[in-house]
């Protein structure tokens, strides 16, 4: 009896320590799944969730009780949705084969949030199973691999970019060479048919086969032209001009009447910025550019329909789309805008490659145009983005590097007069060394005096020693204050302080929030002399 006693304590101490072993590894683990950064979750094979850890919240913004209700349907996007079902059907059959589980999963998934925006995430799986060997359910753990699927895509388009690079430099190399033969060839075909046709009267038999003749060495002159465009990669451009003045010569010129003729039910629409700054550029080339665009979009309207060119000012610190890194500064922008037939996605990825061409052959198109406009806005260090849709239409938008360069000095002093200051102290603060020097130049040719301040910290000190009659404040700096933020620090000084916002971006909550604290009018970047000496006056004179 003493015994049985004994070996009954001992059971009753060893299920003890067990069901402590028990809890401490349950606490572990739940421990683990509550402070991981992954979700960590199970569901059953009907794909319903039966655990999720509360990162959820953190990567999806669903709270782990929302987030059990919801199906796949309701966090994955249809485009991922279906791979998930067929990895799964074809692993689970395998483990109900082989009778054990060594069946896991990993995808790439793209995932929404309960916001409605989506992220990249790497989901890996594994089947839950019994003693048997069958599946009982799915363990997984979902990782936001946002960044890294954002690097991958960029890597992939540098070297496509790269690769395109290449590929047109080779081509040009060749190009410049079969244009240099033809070109001998083409002299006697287009010049002699004019002597044959001086001595030839009026109603001769051979006038009209001769101007055959030299309409086809035209023709041809025309596509060594743009092969010698092609191979004359890194031409120098210097010559200050202005895209507006391209556009408006254009439009008048005998190539646009020839398109026409083509094209007649086509009508051209222009918004042109009256205050478009000037580009370092070649008038040849910008103009052959315009020439194929506005081509390119006429042709892709067989009905007739219209044309927008439109031309602006633009400030870009940020890529465009397309490009990984861009130049940070100011830019003119061209934009050609059809309501045409739209370009496939598949046409889009091949649009700049050399004799690429689905237009008709012998009336337009020689398959060399949209080379020859991403070689010449290769050349002017500028940027292209093309965005169509079968059936909607296509927008090529072009950004040129701008210039404060006068082409000829066209100020109107009676303009300038009207926004001339009287000494007024102007602080200027811009965490961009150019922008600073562009603006405070500005503001001391119209009479003003001006003083740079490198950011927000800096005028604030700035501030603190001598009082301004106006702030000019870049609502944009990086590190450190904003322009919000400055202009909030500088009324806690100075509580009535004029002020406007500038930046290169559209209008913001913020620039509203700098506004309704007191600041002014709010400038748009690049700056422009009467836009800015307008806003300038206008907030000095206003009455607090």
């Amino acid at each position: 009896m003493i015994l049985t006693k004994e070996k009954l304590k001992q059971e009753i101490e060893v299920r003890q320590e067990s069901e402590k072993a028990l809890r401490e590894r349950e606490h572990l683990y739940r421990t683990l799944a509550e402070n991981i950064r992954d979700v960590i979750w199970t569901m059953d094979l009907n794909l319903k969730f039966t655990y999720v850890s509360p990162a959820v919240e953190s990567l999806h913004g669903w709270t782990m009780k929302e987030i059990i209700q919801l199906g796949l349907e309701d966090i994955i996007m249809p485009s991922s949705l279906g791979k998930i079902h067929e990895e799964i059907q074809k692993k689970m059959a395998v483990v109900n084969r082989i009778g054990r589980n060594n069946q896991s999963i990993t995808l790439e998934l793209e995932s929404r949030n309960k916001n409605g925006t989506t992220f990249w995430a790497e989901v890996t799986a594994t089947f839950l199973v019994d003693e048997d060997g069958r599946p009982t359910g799915i363990l997984g753990v979902t990782r936001d691999i946002t960044e890294r699927k954002k690097a991958q895509l960029e890597k992939e388009k540098l070297l496509e970019s790269l690769s395109q690079s290449k590929k047109m430099e080779a081509i040009g190399q060749l190009a410049g060479g079969v244009a240099h033969d033809l070109n001998n060839v083409l002299s006697g075909i287009v010049s002699y048919p004019d002597l044959l046709l001086w001595g030839l009267p009026a109603d001769s038999p051979l006038r009209r086969p001769i101007e055959t003749i030299q309409e086809s060495g035209k023709k041809a002159a025309a596509m060594v032209q743009d092969l010698l465009t092609l191979a004359r990669r890194g031409v120098q451009v210097s010559e200050v001009v202005n895209l507006n003045e391209i556009i408006r010569d254009y439009l008048i010129s005998p190539e646009f009447h020839r398109m026409k003729s083509f094209h007649p039910l086509v009508t051209i629409v222009t918004r042109l910025d009256t205050d478009l700054l000037n580009i370092l550029g070649s008038p040849v080339h910008l103009s052959k550019t315009i020439m194929n665009l506005v081509s390119n979009a006429a042709e892709s309207m067989p009905r007739g329909g219209e044309i927008m060119i439109t031309s602006h000012n633009t400030y870009l610190d940020r890529p465009v789309s397309g490009y990984t890194e861009i130049r940070e500064g100011e830019y003119t922008v061209l934009m050609i805008t059809d309501r045409g037939i739209g370009i496939s996605a598949e046409d889009i990825s091949r649009i700049f490659e050399p004799f690429y061409t689905k237009k008709k052959m012998g009336r337009s198109g020689t398959g060399l145009g949209m080379a020859v406009v991403w070689g010449t806005v290769e050349d002017h260090l500028g940027y292209i983005h093309i965005q169509s849709a079968l059936g909607k239409g296509t927008t090529v938008t072009v950004y040129l590097p701008a210039t404060r360069q006068e082409k000829v000095s066209k100020t109107n002093s009676t303009l300038i007069d009207r926004y001339r200051g009287q000494g007024e102290t102007i602080l200027v603060v811009d965490d961009l060394k150019e922008q600073r020097e562009i603006a405070t130049r500005i503001l001391n040719t119209l009479g003003y005096r001006a003083k740079p301040a490198a950011s927000g910290e800096e005028a604030l000190d700035m501030i603190r020693r001598e009082k301004a009659d106006l702030v000019v404040l870049d609502m944009i700096m990086e590190p450190g204050m904003d322009g919000l933020d400055t202009y909030k620090r500088i009324l806690e000084i100075h509580p009535r302080q004029k002020a406007i916002i500038v930046s290169g971006f559209s209008e913001t909550k913020r620039v509203n929030a700098a506004q309704a604290l007191g600041a002014g009018t709010y400038v748009k970047k690049p700056y422009v002399i009467e836009k800015l000496g307008q806003a300038v006056r206008i907030e000095l004179d206003r009455v607090p």
